[in-house]
């Protein structure tokens, strides 16, 4: 048992569903696995489930337990601070695949 500590820059939805609930409400939560770390108050750049930078998001909260099936999660909530630009998500998604996704290649 540890905590994991996120990239500063890097929001990443895993659920289409949680992406869609924040672009539409202005608010939101994501559900990440194992403890993490993300800090409130900061803003991060949001990515959708195949690695496109799409907003600019504030973390509001970042709340780490053990759920009723006894797995580590984080819930992370957040409020959509805007969308990225077509260019500007071409370049952040540009930059991180080189930075963070693409680490592997």
């Amino acid at each position: 048992m540890g905590f994991q500590t996120e990239f500063n820059s890097v929001c990443k939805f895993k659920s289409e569903q949680e992406l869609f609930e924040l672009l539409e409400y202005g608010r939101g939560k994501m559900v990440k696995k194992g403890f993490r770390v993300y800090p409130a108050g900061q803003k991060v750049i949001a990515y959708t489930p195949d690695n496109q930078a799409i907003a600019i998001v504030k973390i509001l909260a970042s709340i780490a337990e053990i759920n009723f099936q006894g797995e580590e999660v984080t819930e992370v909530e957040m409020e959509l601070v805007r969308k990225l630009t077509d260019e500007e998500s071409r370049i952040q998604t540009a930059l991180a695949d080189e930075l963070f996704f693409g680490a592997g290649k």
